[in-house]
């Protein structure tokens, strides 16, 4: 069965090298590999960077994860391919070795000030602590919907929650990006994070790499 590690958000720990890190500015990815959205024309906004190696995800090579995507009213940030999202891999001996500044919106929550009822942004930056279980082995979509419902209940709500590998819990079917063999690198459930994040309607988001660890890819889904 596949590694999980479930995520548990905390302040965030300042620290030199690349860190699992949600929000704040990336360590280590060259400026030049900052994406930008198809349809701006204009930095996307950072969401997360993510450490890993083969003890969590057997087979990859060392390296960064930085998953970026589109801010604003997410049109296409649902697509692995649709240019308003990116999983951007730096292989640890390719990293700069200092922060990287964005022209882009900080990750962000929303707060009520003192007086008015407008809410405000306000940028945010968590690390995490990590709690390591299993997951079920993956099922596809077509045996899922033919075992009794108590099993496929029980599978699916072994799924759920914020965490690094294991295995996909999908909320409208399979969506794997990559034909070939996959790990899950994060999964990250918008109704439970401690920031703002457009996956829809309670949408959960899918980080995938490919087996090497070599290319990453992102989608949501959402109610």
């Amino acid at each position: 069965m596949p590694k999980r590690a479930s995520i548990e958000f905390v302040p965030a720990v300042k620290k030199k090298g690349p860190h699992l890190q949600f929000g704040g500015e990336p360590f280590g990815i060259p400026l030049e590999l900052w994406p930008k959205s198809k349809s701006k024309d204009e930095p996307m906004q950072f969401i997360c960077q993510i450490p890993y190696d083969s003890a969590l995800f057997p087979g990859t090579i060392n390296a960064v994860a930085y998953l970026f995507m589109t801010h604003g009213d997410g049109d296409n940030t649902w697509l692995p391919d649709g240019g308003e999202n990116a999983v951007i891999i730096v292989p640890q001996d390719k990293l700069t070795g200092s922060v990287t500044v964005g022209d882009t919106p900080r990750l962000h929550k929303m707060v009520k000030p003192f007086w008015g009822s407008r809410l405000n942004t306000k940028s945010v930056e968590f690390s995490a602590k990590l709690s390591f279980s299993e997951d079920p082995a993956f099922v596809a979509e077509e045996k899922l919907s033919a075992l009794p419902d108590q099993e496929a209940d029980a599978y699916q709500k072994a799924l759920t929650g914020n965490k690094l590998g294991g295995t996909p819990g999908f909320l409208q079917g399979d969506e794997l990006p990559f034909a070939d063999s996959w790990h899950l690198l994060l999964q990250l459930d918008a109704t439970t994070v401690p920031f703002w994040i457009n996956f829809g309607d309670a949408g959960v988001g899918y980080a995938f790499i490919n087996r090497q660890g070599t290319e990453g890819k992102f989608l949501w889904q959402c109610l």
